[in-house]
Parts: C-alpha cells; structure tokens; sequence
C-alpha cells in the first residue's frame, strides 16, 4: 500500500483546496515559520481520525476551520481527503484505491466518508489498522512531540508500541469482545430478570392450567357418563314409542267398536220403522211407475194413430187437397177447447203440428221414430213395475222374519259393549304410559340440550350400541350420578380456560425463549472468554516479540547517533486503585457504599538510556537535544521494526548539529525503503534526501500557499 496524495480544503490556514502528491518515497515540505506547513501534519492526524482538539493545536472543532479575512470569506466547514493505492489489498477493501475523507463543521459535528460512502469513525480506524496506521499516531510526530514517547506515562508508552507493533487489530477485537461480553452480561441480568417477573406469574398460570387440565378430565368423564347414558335412554325411548305405535290398534278396534254399537242401537230403533216406510215407498213408486205406464200407453196410441192418419193422407193427396184437411184440423181444434176437451185439443194440435212438419214429406219419418222410443220406454217401465212387485213381496217377506233377527242384535250390541269396556280400560293405561313417555322424551332432550352447553359438544350416543337389559331404576341411579359430576364440573368452571390456556402457552414460550436466549448468551460468553483469553495471549507473545525486537533496533540507532551508550526497554507492572460500581442489592440485604474500590494492574514500558562519559539516572536528566536524539532513535526502531506505510516528521531534526543531521539523514534514506517519508524541514541535509520537494508560504491574507520548489529555492524559502 502506498500513499498517493492529501487534499485540504478550508482546513485552518488553507483556505482553498490544495493538494500533495507523493510520488516519492521521501516528500520533503519547507516553509518559513507561520507558514502554516505544520498544518499539513495535523491535517493527517484529523483526516486519519484524531480527536483531540488540543494535539491539533485548537480548542474547538471550529478552530479546525478557514476563519476569514478581509479578501476571502470563512469557510462552513474543513475538508480533508487521503488516497491509498490499495493494488496490493493491504486495506481488505476489493477496491484499487481507497479514498479517506473528514468534515468537520462548525457546529461540531463530523462526517466520516470512506469511498464516497458515509460511515463510522470505528469503521475506519478498524480498516487502517490494518495496515498499521493506528489511532496513537506513532507515524505522525509533530513539531515539539518528538520526544512524546519519552515524557509519555509508561501505559501510554506501551500503547504507542503497541500501535507500531501492529497489534492495533487485535486490541480492537479484544476491546470489542470485552464489550460484547459487558453487553452480553447486562442483558443477562436484564433476561434475568424478566424471567424473575415472569415466574409468579407463570405459577399462577400453571395453577390455573392444572385447574383446567382437571376440569377437562372431569368434563371427560362426564362425556363418558353422558354417552352411556344418552346411549341407553335413547334405546329406551325409541323402544318405548314403538311398543306404544303397537298400542295404535286397539284404539282403532274401538273407533270401530263405537260405530258398531252405534249402527246396532240405531238399527234396533229404526228397523221395524224403516221396513215400513221401504215398503210404503215400494207400493207408491209402484202406482207411479203404473201411471206414467198408461200416459205411455196413450201417448203411443195418438202416435200410432196420427201416423196412420198421416200415411192415409199420404195416399190421398192426389183427390184431397192439403189446405182442406188443414182447415178441418183447425175447426177440430176449435171445437175441442170450446168443449174442453183437453187430450182431444192436444191431439189435434199434435195432428196439425205433424201435418205442418210432414208438409214436405218428412212427417211420416218422423212420428214412425217416436213411436219407436215412445215403445221403447213403455218396455222399459213395464220392467220396473214387475221389479217393485218383486220387492214387495220380498220386503213383506223380511218384515215378518225381523223379530227374530232384533233378538240376535240385541246380543251382538252388549259383546260389543262388553268390549268397548276392556278396551277403555286397556286405552287408559296406555293414554298414562304415553303421558310418561313424553316426559322422559322431553327429560332426554333437556339433557341433550344441557350436555351441548355444558361440554360444548353433543356427545356421540348413538351407534351400534348394546346394552344389558337392565331394571329402569339402573338408568335413575345413572342419571343421579352425572348430576353430581354435572355440579363438580360447575363448580370447577372453565368458562375462560381457552384465554388462559393461550396465555399460559404464551407465558412458556416466553419463559423458554427467555431460557434459551440466556443459554445462548451464556454460550455466548463462553465463546467470548475464550476469544478475549486467546486474543491476550497472542497480545502478549507478539508484545514480548516484538519488544525485543524493538529493544535490539533501540540500541543500535540509539549507539549511532550517540557514537555509543546503550539504551533498552522494559516491561514493568503498576498498580492502581480503580472505583466500580457495588453489586445489585439481593432481597434481604442492606444498602451499604454504592462504589468499592478494587487494584488494577497494569502493564507499560520502563526506557533505560546509557550516553557516553555521562551519568544518566533518568530521562529527566537528558537535554533538549539528547531527549531528541533519543525519541528519533526509538521512533526509528519502531518503524524499522514494523514499518508503517508512511511517516510524518515534523521538524524532528530541528535540534540535530551537522554531524548528527548526516546521521539522521543516512537512517532516513535507510528507513524509506520500507515507508514513504514526509518530512517538514528546515535542514539542508534532510531536504538533500527528499525526491519531492514542497514549499509553503503564507500570503498577506493569513492564508497558506503551496509551490513546487527545486532543492536551491527549497532552501531560500526555509530560510
């Protein structure tokens, strides 16, 4: 991974945008003092997430921001944007080049931007350790912090080698692990919670729901009585109504009973009566039927009569003319109803009529038709006169052998009686085996009412179902018995069981889910023990590795640039008293000191240095020059042993004399081979080492300017 270039926009003294470009391993960058080149060394501890204000010279965020002046207005916001060419993947991110971007406004907040995507400040502190790029800023030593390593507490010094040790990653997996495993346990206690709450509640339920269960084998068992039960009556019921549609007959025996005594009785009443009046009836149509026999008789002789007339007419019709036996018919006519002579006026005009209708030839056809009906009926009536004569007789006959039959009657009409009496008694007794039938009928479907309502279901009685033949007192004592469950399973009630029943289920799925979500954290915080333990001792084997390593470098920068001595690290221990919050108060005791106090040890860095012909007991005793020699010497080891993608000096060999800065110029030209170099500068020999030179200058509006500059102008403008 290689750095390619940093752009500032509106960030302190660079009030436009201003880019770098590193194409060089060393990128030397010179200015005057105040020309704001140190701005360019803050401006990566910002971009790579710094958040102290104060190691950037501020003391507000907006202090970060272009403030004005009398020719450019002041910025709303400070900009500044890193670009890695990532070809190698040293960054785990599938792009070629990454792109770091920081905003700052004025009102505080910041943004985070990481290939145009926004994102967390975790997020890319996490992405650039792994590259080595930490958050202690061991490859950003700015002006008067080179020799922060030395005046830095021992912890804090471990923290830095740590960071230059890359082990970064792994403090961040541990710090996260060591998070999620405080979060696990205060969700722990707070699943334990919620399980402590819900346990009354839960054995209440549970109470409620072995009620239930109890109250639904009691309606059980009263389903099974009430089958049997419902089984046999329903056998008896049906078995009792056919008996009794057997009993259907001798109700029709006496309806025909009834009749029959009613015919006899009226027969005995009415029988000599009624053979009289038959045989009075008999003699009348008789003398009836006699005279309508005569008027027959005579209507057939005026036809007979008028036909002959008729046929003698027509055989004279040819002497007699028509109109004069017409005109003799009238004075006939005329003649007979002044005399009243009534058949005689009738048969005239019946001659005068027939003669009218004969006129043209059809009346002799005629009265020849009638003669033969009118002979017909005679026949007829002559019939039915010897009927009734015959009828008569026999009647009269009847009438005289009646008061035998009377007596026989007489004694048919008491059997009769006699039976109508049994059959009442028999009637009876059946009229109060019915009235019993139908309140056992209705007592059956009352209870097949009340079994629907009271187990929510009509129970499966019927089938092919055989039972004993049993007294009827078997079934009373059944009943009785399912009277009793019927009330011990309303006194049990189970009118709401079903919303207990669901809130019970609930509840214990609840609890389980509860149960199992505390066993998963306790898996859980297994797993993240064993994490946190391994991630330790690798921290650990890494740490003691590469603080030998280190040591090593240490001394041999440290011999260089002091022409001898020694210098070396240490790992020692410190203890501290740490305050922590008292454990929950369990049920029964007393609150006592909310916090208690517990040792915590710690582990940092111990430098021991050895000058030549010079007694050191401390770093407090060394000189401003030595303490710089030193921090350079240490810092040198630190990359030289993992090397950082790059590294920002700032004025770092400000302190050094001329022998010293070759020195330092060798270690630097040594150390570029494995990091890019930015260095600020105002040493000649420094800038003869950089591949890039920059140039910073501040203009009359306070705002800072960047040129390219070549070795000879480099050194004008630092000076």
């Amino acid at each position: 991974m290689r750095l390619k270039s940093i752009e500032l926009t509106g960030f302190k003294s660079f009030s436009k945008k201003t880019a770098l470009e590193f194409g060089s391993s060393i990128t030397a960058i010179v200015g005057p003092n105040g020309s704001g080149k140190s701005n360019i060394a803050e401006s990566f501890r910002f971009v790579l997430g710094e958040q102290s204000i104060k190691s950037m010279r501020g003391k507000r965020g907006e202090d970060l921001i272009w403030n004005g002046s009398s020719s450019t207005p002041r910025a709303g916001r400070a900009g500044v944007t890193l670009v890695f060419d990532n070809a190698d993947r040293a960054l785990t991110l599938d792009f070629d080049e990454v792109v770091v971007e920081r905003m700052v406004h004025r009102g505080g907040s910041n943004d985070y931007v990481l290939n145009g995507s926004h994102v967390r400040l975790r997020d890319i502190a996490g992405l650039l350790s792994q590259a080595n790029i930490g958050a202690s800023g061991h490859h950003i030593i700015s002006q008067g912090e080179a020799d922060r390593i030395l005046s830095s507490s021992a912890r804090e010094r471990r923290e830095m080698i740590e960071d230059a040790l890359g082990l970064t990653g792994y403090l961040y997996k541990r710090e996260e692990a060591e998070r999620k495993l405080l979060k696990t346990a205060e969700h722990m206690k707070e699943v334990g919670a919620l399980r402590r709450e819900l346990l009354p509640h839960l054995k209440f339920l549970s109470v409620q729901v072995k009620k239930i269960e109890d109250a639904t084998k009691l309606r059980e068992e009263v389903a099974q009585h009430y089958t049997e039960y419902l089984g046999r009556e329903d056998v008896y019921v049906r078995a009792a109504r056919a008996e009794l549609s057997e009993g259907e007959s001798p109700q029709n025996e006496r309806r025909l009973l009834d009749k029959n005594i009613e015919r006899l009785r009226a027969q005995l009443a009415r029988k000599h009566d009624a053979d009289s009046d038959e045989l009075v009836a008999l003699e009348r149509r008789g003398r009836d039927i006699s005279k309508e026999r005569e008027r027959l008789s005579r209507e057939l002789g005026a036809v007979e009569g008028e036909l002959r007339a008729v046929e003698r007419l027509a055989g004279q019709e040819g002497t007699v003319p028509l109109a004069e036996a017409r005109s003799f018919g009238e004075r006939i006519v005329q003649m007979a109803e002044g005399a009243h002579w009534a058949d005689i006026g009738a048969l005239a005009r019946a001659f005068l009529q027939k003669i009218s209708l004969h006129a043209g030839g059809t009346a002799q056809g005629e009265l020849a038709q009638q003669r033969r009906e009118l002979g017909h009926s005679l026949k007829a009536l002559e019939a039915q006169e010897e009927e009734v004569h015959t009828k008569v007789s026999a009647l009269r006959s009847a009438i005289e052998s009646e008061k035998d039959a009377g007596r026989d009657a007489e004694r048919e009409l008491f059997a009769a009686m006699s039976r109508r009496s049994e059959l009442e008694t028999a009637l009876a007794a059946l009229r109060a085996r019915s009235e019993l039938l139908e309140r056992e009928e209705a007592r059956f479907k009352e209870e097949l009412r009340e079994a629907a309502v009271l187990l929510g279901r009509v129970p499966e009685y019927r089938g092919e179902m055989v039972f004993d033949d049993e007294p009827r007192s078997g079934q009373e004592d059944r009943r009785r018995r399912l009277e009793r469950l019927k009330i011990r399973l309303e006194e049990a009630g189970l009118g709401n069981s079903r919303e207990v029943l669901e809130e019970y289920r609930e509840t214990s799925e609840r609890d389980a889910f509860l149960e199992r979500e505390i066993g998963d954290m306790e898996r859980s915080t297994e797993s993240l023990r064993r994490l946190i333990e391994e991630l330790t001792e690798t921290l650990q084997t890494r740490f003691e590795e590469g603080i030998g390593h280190i040591t090593k470098e240490f001394n041999d920068f440290f011999v260089l640039m002091f022409g001898g001595g020694s210098a070396s690290l240490a790992v020692v221990k410190e203890s501290r008293l740490r305050r922590v919050a008292s454990s929950p108060l369990l049920e029964g005791e007393e609150d006592e000191d909310d916090e208690e106090e517990d040792v915590e040890v710690e582990e940092g860095i111990e430098i021991t240095v050895s000058i030549p012909h010079k007694r050191v007991k401390g770093l407090h005793m060394l000189s401003g020059g030595e303490r710089a020699l030193t921090s350079i010497a240490l810092i040198f080891a630190m990359s030289a042993v993992n090397p950082p993608p790059f590294l920002i000096l700032d004025e770092t060999d400000a302190a050094l004399d001329e022998a010293n800065s070759r020195r330092y110029g060798d270690m630097i030209e040594n150390l570029s081979r494995k990091s890019q170099l930015i260095l600020i500068t105002h040493n000649r020999e420094t800038m003869s080492r950089a591949g890039v030179l920059y140039g910073v200058t501040m203009g009359a509006d306070g705002a800072s300017k960047l040129l390219s500059v070549k070795f000879e102008e480099a050194l004008a403008v630092a000076n």
